[in-house]
């Protein structure tokens, strides 16, 4: 009984198409916001669990100074 249940969908074979599609353009789309970030805002969360310093200014003060 279910070996059979794909089978009798309708253009069963579609799926397995546009599943692979929307992975591709998901990872094209991390791989593009990865190489296009602004570094300047990576290294500030990045260094933010080890700064001593008073964390109550903004992103935006942060990054624009430098």
């Amino acid at each position: 009984m279910y070996k059979n249940v794909l089978q009798q969908i309708e253009n069963v074979q579609v799926w397995p198409i546009i599943s692979f599609v929307i992975f591709f353009l998901f990872f094209l789309f991390l791989l593009w916001y990865v190489f296009t970030a602004d570094k300047r805002f990576i290294r500030y969360m990045k260094e933010m669990p080890l700064n001593e310093k008073n964390n109550t200014q903004s992103v935006n003060e942060k990054t624009s100074n430098t």
